[in-house]
């Protein structure tokens, strides 16, 4: 073997090293979250399949936001043109199709090159799951490079049909559970969610120069945006936040049957994706709509009983 075989051979290893690393710290995200991502109680297969796609919605934010801990080694491994946001993505999706087209058996198929994206392989072609959510999560994230006001609440549950709502149908996919009315009250469940994480994040996108509060909203609280610079929250901003809030309980609760349309150890789950959303919400309104003065976090005994609640309001 050649010195420059030997080189190209330990540049690539490096490579997937890193990867690997990288991969790691993008699945331990997973207990930072609002909700269980894959509980302990779930089956095994359940709970790899929860993780996959955990993983690869994780590493298309973090891809996309910029918060990839080595972005040089993630475009190394994915072939991407260079490791900013735009690229990445394309890069993704490039082995994304990667991944289905290895699940199909296309002929010449390539493996994916991502360790994230390989999980996904077998996970996709045991529970037949579809592209399209994986290219929602995708495209949201390429609009976040573009888009960072939402003139109104529809387009930003528009964002919502993209960021969050795809996760839902994803979940119900690796049930077999994924008929049009769990698919709605999915919908409502995801983007109550993706709300509740905003009005966590008011401070946090601020500082990105990202604003989700609608701009139609803040106009009628008579909020400005030099108002989410101050260190705590005015009279203003906090009405406004809970008027929000109040907005995203009504969706938790569209979305709240969802629950009782499905048994076993599955049930359990769901009501912990809403007990996350209430428990959040619980949680600003402890801190009196501040969203400014830090992210309102719920304890995880107040999770614990909003997802006993969550259990019979899905009855």
């Amino acid at each position: 073997m050649t010195v420059r075989r030997q080189a190209a051979d330990k540049k690539q290893a490096d490579e997937q090293a890193g990867s690997q690393q990288a991969s790691v710290v993008v699945l331990d995200k997973a207990a930072r979250e609002n909700f269980p991502v894959a509980p302990f109680f779930m089956p095994a297969a359940m709970r790899a399949g929860l993780m996959a796609v955990y993983g690869f919605a994780r590493l298309v934010d973090d891809a996309g936001d910029g918060d990839l801990e080595d972005p040089a080694a993630t475009a190394a491994v994915l072939g991407a043109a260079d490791a900013e946001a735009p690229a990445l993505l394309d890069a993704l999706e490039a082995d994304l199709d990667r991944v289905f087209e290895t699940v199909l058996g296309t002929p010449g198929a390539e493996a994916p090159r991502h360790p994230l994206m390989a999980a996904l392989v077998p996970v996709a072609d045991r529970h037949a799951l579809t592209p399209e959510p994986f290219r929602a999560l995708i495209q949201a994230n390429r609009v976040d490079q573009t888009t960072s006001r939402y003139p109104d609440i529809d387009a930003l549950m528009g964002y919502c049909e993209l960021s969050a709502n795809p996760v839902g149908l994803m979940v119900l996919q690796l049930a077999g559970l994924a008929t049009p009315e769990r698919v709605r009250q999915s919908d409502a469940v995801c983007s109550a969610l993706q709300i509740i994480e905003h009005l966590q994040d008011v401070a946090e996108d601020r500082a990105r120069d990202r604003i989700y509060l609608p701009a139609a909203d803040m106009a009628a609280f008579e909020v400005t945006e030099a108002d989410l610079d101050a260190e705590h929250a005015g009279p203003a901003l906090r009405a406004l936040v809970a008027f929000e809030a109040q907005r995203a309980r009504v969706l938790l609760d569209q979305g709240a049957p969802l629950v009782g349309t499905v048994g076993g150890r599955l049930r359990l789950l769901l009501a912990g994706f809403a007990a996350g959303g209430y428990a959040a919400l619980d949680a600003i309104a402890a801190a009196d709509n501040d969203v400014l003065a830090g992210a309102p976090k719920p304890r995880k005994s107040r999770l614990l009983r909003e997802a006993a609640a969550t259990l019979v309001r899905g009855r």
